[in-house]
């Protein structure tokens, strides 16, 4: 694989070298976004975690076309709060007749290319922000791993057909509190995906299988969303493997299987969704110890969100689950709560 993805990068390195010098210099242009959030919760274990969230990031971003038609560009993530990890995202990216090829902090391959069903609303109930308000096993179908210093390869997109393969070897260098070549445990990380969007008729088509493997073991999972008129009905399922992201002769408590279906339909200025979760998990830490436990949870999120102008909506969730560990050390917990605030793009 090694080998493979090097040769990539020095077929690209040789194309854009081969170019003249005539093309502009890169100019970084500032955009981002601010999330903003008020909300209560009520669940057994105590009161509401949060009263109030917030997300910010400021990004700069550019790109220059090269003499023979080659783009190149740069991004850089900046969170706007205070956080270990400062710099969200960066990497430099090359476009041509050949795909892309990204270099530098990212997500993997398989983080783009999956598709989860549809929801709008703030919290959500895959991979999203549950965890910010109540006490609770997060549900995620494409459990990829994140941010890494990887090299990434995109096809070309052919009649709707496009793959991806990421490659990282979990140093974690920028990302980690020392910034020195020892941190993360240096195991390969290889990430893939396929996807497919098309139209027919009216009719919006969208299906998606991703994987990673990762320490001794993998994960994988399809996903599909289909629209027709104002209406999107879309699923996902996602399997983690027990030995995933772990060292050698170590294991989590079992698998996991998650899976999340859902419904969104727009009108006008505003979206509103509604979307299912539930998660048999095997991998749920038990406190700050390397301990895991098994359990399941069932979540439910009915989302809006309201253009209120440019750049500026309005987003609200109404949600509720059910979490269920088998250790006793995790206590069982249940609520609901509700949660709007605004999102500006800029």
């Amino acid at each position: 694989m090694k080998k493979i993805l090097f040769a990539s990068s020095a077929l690209v390195a040789v194309a854009v070298a081969g170019s003249a010098q005539a093309s502009e210099k890169i100019q970084l242009e500032v955009g981002g976004y601010m999330e903003q959030w008020a909300g209560v919760a009520d669940q057994d274990v105590g009161e509401s975690k949060n009263a109030f969230q917030s997300d910010t990031e400021v990004h700069f971003k550019g790109k220059t076309t090269l003499d023979n038609g080659i783009e190149v560009g740069a991004v850089i993530e900046l969170e706007g709060e205070t956080s270990s990890d400062q710099i969200d995202e960066q990497y430099l990216f090359v476009n041509g007749g050949f795909g892309q090829v990204k270099l530098g902090k990212d997500d993997s391959a398989a983080d783009s290319l999956a598709i989860t069903a549809p929801s709008v609303g703030p919290v959500g109930v895959n991979d999203g922000d549950l965890t910010n308000w109540v006490d609770a096993y997060l549900i995620d179908t494409v459990p990829s791993s994140g941010d890494q210093n990887r090299l990434t390869y995109f096809t070309p997109n052919l009649g709707g057909f496009q793959a991806g393969v990421s490659y990282a070897d979990d140093s974690q260098r920028n990302g980690a509190s020392s910034y020195n070549d020892t941190d993360g445990t240096g195991d390969n990380i290889v990430s893939a995906g396929v996807s497919y969007q098309g139209d027919f008729d009216g009719v919006s088509f969208g299906v998606s299988a991703t994987g990673e493997n990762q320490g001794e073991g993998n994960w994988y999972g399809v996903g599909a969303n289909v629209g027709f008129g104002n209406f999107v009905v879309g699923s996902s399922w996602g399997h983690i493997e027990d030995d995933y992201a772990q060292g050698e002769n170590s294991k989590t408590a079992g698998d996991t299987d998650a899976y999340d279906i859902g419904v969104s339909y727009a009108m006008d200025a505003a979206k509103v969704s509604l979307t299912y979760g539930y998660a048999e998990y095997g991998n749920r830490k038990v406190g700050s110890t390397s301990a895991t436990s098994t359990g399941e949870i069932s979540t439910v999120d009915l989302g809006l969100a309201y253009t209120l102008g440019a750049g500026v909506t309005w987003k609200s969730s109404i949600f509720w689950f059910d979490d269920e560990a088998d250790n006793a050390a995790i206590a069982d917990n249940d609520g609901y709560g509700a949660v709007t605030g605004l999102v500006l793009n800029f």
